[in-house]
């Protein structure tokens, strides 16, 4: 098929010898067999259509990404522009359609056109510009999602629906980006195999000048490799914007790395050269079953990075070991490549089929447990607010003797509508979700409904599906109060600068309101400066570093979490508490030491740990058919200094 299909030396080495050779020609295959069938054995979850089915939407935008990605590592390059690509493809789109009545078809023309202008770009720079794909390409990940943000004003635009239904199932079993993947994968086969653009990339990446010296016009075929892969990143953007009803100016984080990750797991080359669909393909089925079981299986969030590390790397070792074997590459074309490597595949779905029914008798007689179960997924775990919501909840859960398990979704809503699928097929008794977005959640959330799981929402709702419960504090009415409490301890007058939350998210957008709405009833109080640092306290000392050179006399700060106002008083130093007031958001407990310190004056705390309790709590009243309540609040507290030795969280 393609220039990379291997084929082994012959010797004398009977059959333990062939199978040994069939193993290290087939590496990424090797150990997707050996992963489904490990996990068969470990979860009977894993082996079900639903589940099946989910790894494979699981699989969908990260095997497109990762298509266009092998035109490009192909021809010995790299492009971690992908991901930011894709979310302002889907923005371009959302916006063009919803905000300006473009009409849906050429809205989708106008998304696949920024998506390949963006891969023109990156293509120019490298080929005439002469700079590194890796430099030009990473400018282009930074002004590609700086541009997401512009045009969508920093919060997510509701998808048409038309294009939605891209995120849908085709009579309601067989799911709409899985026969997406399977088309874009076909054509990038047919690219790689059977175009003059194909194996002018294997030239290329084989040997540049080689391939200028033999006629091929190697800027121009440039330009067109990295349109491809523009052209291929748009549509997985269009893809997961239809699976989260919205176009998320954050979406897509990252994917850059599972994208490249997939390529080189599925035998290619970051020298160049080699590299085929069907190996990249498989290359993101082993990310996706491996999330998908870890998360079945209960395993910490933290240790699943570690774990899929470990992965990627020994995926990574057996190519390694493949090449030193011996394996060398035939010319394309050559006979029996196709037929060899097409037996190689049923053989493979024979034997991994023989082995998953052996291992299904390991769960059949499985009785049912009395154990209620329930899934929690947290926004993330790189926030001391959100890793005391998950203490609450599993302090409950053990004390109730509930089997809870927990994921962390990374502050990426495609993710965590991953993970709430798979809690869904896995026929929890019950759902918290913590969302990243609310609206992005809703398909997911809709899909528990279906399946009759209860769902509690806690801290943040969930917009557009029906949840059971929804446990939180109000951002609003929070903002507000953080709000007063710095415009009164300032005496209703002064100079203040606000650090905001992460763009696009909802605590974000909520507790920018109040805080807005709060200012309202102090004229006194002046704005110097709104900025964004992301709920990350690094970045709240860059930023807060930043205004003070335009703003040496700021009196008062508000910032949206604990972790952006602990960077602002490391760069106000001695200023903190004395000349400069803050007022963060949380309570978290570095928070609330600064707060006994005095260099914060005060935190509007939602009380993290009762959110997870009572989360847990309505959860199983909920599996046990008892009355929820439809929202339980949970009171915002403001604490200072004088009540702040009793308060607990």
């Amino acid at each position: 098929m393609a220039t990379d299909t291997l084929k082994s030396t012959t010797g004398a080495g009977g059959a333990p010898a062939g199978l040994r050779r069939l193993l290290l020609d087939n590496g990424a295959l090797t150990a997707l067999i050996v992963l489904v069938i490990a996990l068969s054995a470990l979860s009977g979850d894993f082996l079900t259509t639903d589940n099946l089915l989910n790894v494979g939407v699981q699989a969908a935008v990260t095997a497109i990404l990762a298509f266009g990605v092998t035109f490009v590592i192909v021809s010995a390059g790299i492009d971690l522009s992908v991901g930011s690509v894709a979310a302002l493809s889907a923005t371009v789109l959302a916006w063009s359609a919803t905000s300006h009545g473009v009409p849906v078809f050429l809205a989708v023309v106008l998304a696949v056109a920024t998506g390949i202008v963006a891969g023109l770009v990156n293509g120019f720079l490298i080929a005439y510009g002469k700079l590194p794909p890796f430099i030009a390409t990473l400018a282009m990940l930074s002004v590609a999602r700086g541009l997401s943000l512009v045009i969508s004003g920093g919060s997510p635009i509701a998808f048409p629906g038309s294009v939605s239904h891209l995120g849908d199932t085709l009579g309601g079993w067989l799911p709409v980006p899985v026969l997406v993947m399977v088309v874009m994968g076909l054509v990038a086969a047919f690219v790689l195999g059977r175009t003059y653009i194909g194996r002018s990339m294997y030239a290329i990446g084989g040997n540049e000048e080689a391939a200028r010296l033999s006629g091929l016009r190697v800027k121009k075929q440039k330009l067109a490799i990295y349109a491809f892969s523009g052209l291929f990143a748009a549509v997985a953007g269009i893809v997961l914007a239809a699976r989260l009803s919205s176009a998320q100016p954050q979406a897509a984080d990252g994917y850059e790395l599972d994208a490249i990750a997939a390529v080189v797991i599925g035998g290619a080359s970051l020298a160049g050269g080699a590299g085929k669909a069907s190996g990249t393909l498989i290359g993101a089925l082993i990310l996706a079953v491996l999330r998908n079981g870890l998360n079945l299986l209960n395993v910490s969030a933290f240790w699943q990075q570690v774990v899929i590390g470990v992965v990627i790397a020994l995926a990574v070792l057996l190519d390694t070991l493949r090449r030193k074997a011996g394996a060398a590459p035939v010319a394309a074309g050559a006979g029996g490549g196709k037929g060899k490597q097409a037996g190689t595949y049923a053989l493979a779905a024979v034997v991994t089929v023989a082995i998953v029914g052996a291992t299904s008798f390991l769960h059949s007689g499985s009785s049912a447990t009395t154990t209620p179960k329930m899934g929690l997924s947290l926004s993330t775990l790189n926030n001391p607010f959100f890793v005391q919501i998950r203490s609450g909840a599993q302090a409950e859960a053990k004390k109730l003797g509930v089997d809870l398990t927990v994921t962390d979704a990374q502050n990426d809503a495609s993710q965590q509508a991953n993970q709430l699928q798979n809690f869904t097929s896995s026929n929890l008794g019950a759902i918290i979700v913590n969302p990243v977005d609310s609206d992005a959640a809703s398909n997911s959330v809709k899909a528990a409904d279906q399946a009759r799981i209860p769902v509690v929402a806690v801290d943040r709702g969930v917009n557009k599906a029906t949840v059971d419960a929804l446990v939180a504090s109000d951002n609003v009415a929070g903002g507000e109060l953080a709000a007063k409490t710095v415009a009164e301890k300032l005496g209703g007058k002064g100079r203040i600068v606000i650090l905001q939350g992460q763009a696009g998210t909802s605590a974000a957008r909520e507790r920018a309101e109040g805080f807005a709405k709060g200012l309202k009833a102090y004229p006194g109080i002046q704005v110097l400066a709104q900025q964004p640092a992301d709920f990350d306290r690094t970045k709240g000392l860059d930023v807060m570093s930043n205004l003070l050179q335009a703003h040496p006399d700021v009196q008062g700060v508000i910032a949206a979490n604990d972790e952006m106002a602990l960077g602002a008083i490391k760069a106000l130093g001695s200023k903190a508490g004395t000349s400069v007031q803050i007022v963060g958001f949380d309570g978290t407990p570095d928070g609330l030491t600064a707060v006994k310190d005095g260099t914060l004056y005060a935190s509007v705390a939602q009380q993290p740990s009762q959110l997870g309790r009572i989360a847990v709590d309505n959860a199983l009243r909920a599996i046990q058919g008892k009355k929820v309540e439809s929202t339980v609040k949970v009171p915002v507290k403001v604490v200072t200094k004088e009540n702040v030795a009793g308060f607990t969280g």
